[in-house]
């Protein structure tokens, strides 16, 4: 399996717009983050979890030529406004399948309305085959076997994936016991940390620590990341030794 990073930063993005914070301003590639993504290949499969705003240039910067399927972890705009520019991956492939739980899907229905319309269809209008994912119920890719793991992100209810001994949870906030039964023995866990100060609905560093400690992955890696939480050299320094940073176009094999 390879995971590569498409993004590992927060809501806005690293440099924020009109920022003049020394993380915004840093010359460090590492540094500058795109909306938090990933690009799963597997058997001849490439998934991607989530489909921000930056999606069409992520996609060039990965080369990604064939995409099997998107799987969502919630509804917010860092997570899913990108689903217009599947269109290409349309004219390849056809209708583009996407992995949604009901509350998700009634959302995108809303704010993308004409990808859903079945009637008088714009010409060149994204495609997609809808696949509802519940809480509880492992699904299917091709012959990938995907776990939807229940999270808290603050107190709205989303869904991180565990494929085989990999585990990708973003926007945490809380973990129910009998979910995190279901991430021991992990190789690999990818986890959110915001920054260093508390955060409403967001994980900061001492607590995806501390999740990370409870976890016990061999590797763990940290991603979603604001400019507050600092340089990523100097975080970097601070970690121990089995977890990082992750970074834009970071690829891992597990």
């Amino acid at each position: 399996m390879k995971i590569y990073f498409l993004g590992t930063g927060t809501s806005q993005g690293i440099p924020v717009i009109g920022s003049d914070h020394p993380v915004c301003l840093s010359p460090n590639f590492k540094d500058k983050r795109l909306r938090t993504s990933i690009l799963i290949k597997q058997n001849n499969t490439a998934l991607a979890i989530d489909c921000g705003p930056d999606f069409r240039q992520q996609m060039l910067q990965a080369n990604c030529q064939k995409l099997d399927a998107i799987l969502f972890t919630h509804e917010h705009a860092d997570h899913t406004a990108g689903l217009d520019d599947i269109r290409p991956f349309n004219f390849k492939q056809g209708p583009m399948p996407i992995y949604v739980e009901p509350r998700v899907l009634s959302n995108l229905q809303n704010r993308f309305d004409y990808v859903f319309e079945t009637e008088n269809r714009y010409p060149g209008a994204p495609a997609v085959q809808t696949h509802l994912i519940h809480e509880n119920e492992t699904f299917e890719i091709n012959t990938i076997k995907i776990e939807p793991i229940r999270v808290l992100h603050g107190t709205l209810p989303i869904f991180g994936f565990k494929i085989d001994n990999f585990a990708y949870l973003t926007d945490v906030k809380f973990v129910s016991d009998a979910e995190q039964q279901k991430l021991q023995n992990l190789d690999v866990l990818v986890i959110n940390a915001l920054r260093t100060t508390p955060h409403q609905t967001h994980f900061n560093l001492d607590e995806a620590l501390q999740f990370i400690k409870q976890i016990k992955p061999k590797k763990a890696y940290i991603t979603h990341i604001s400019h507050l939480l600092g340089f990523h050299d100097e975080v970097q320094a601070s970690l121990p030794k089995h977890v990082f940073l992750a970074y834009d176009n970071l690829e891992i094999n597990i």
